[in-house]
């Protein structure tokens, strides 16, 4: 599995999350919410130190990873994070 974020997106969180230097962002599972890949689920983002990383990418100095112990609520399948202006928020697919 690969996380994939586009620029924009990236630029959306650094907005948002006041990040101005080297950071780490996590992407984990949380129960409820909307739009997840498994109903009754969704990702929540919080910006920690990583513990143990199953996958990450680093983009503008940022690291955004996934921790091992949240890897079977993408069940192989590729994060994809893109940007839409409409709703100005990012967009998360699983390919």
């Amino acid at each position: 599995m690969d996380i994939v974020i586009s620029e924009e997106a990236v630029q959306w969180y650094k907005k948002e999350l006041e990040i101005s230097h080297k950071e780490t962002l996590r992407f984990f599972v949380r129960y409820g919410g909307v739009g997840g890949h498994i109903p009754g689920f969704s990702l929540g983002i919080n910006i920690e130190e990583p513990n143990v990383i199953h996958t990450s990418t680093t983009v503008n100095d940022i690291q955004f990873f996934i921790e091992e112990d949240d890897a079977w609520y993408f069940a192989d399948k590729d994060l994809v994070i893109s940007y839409d202006k409409e709703m100005d928020e990012p967009q998360f697919t699983y390919q």
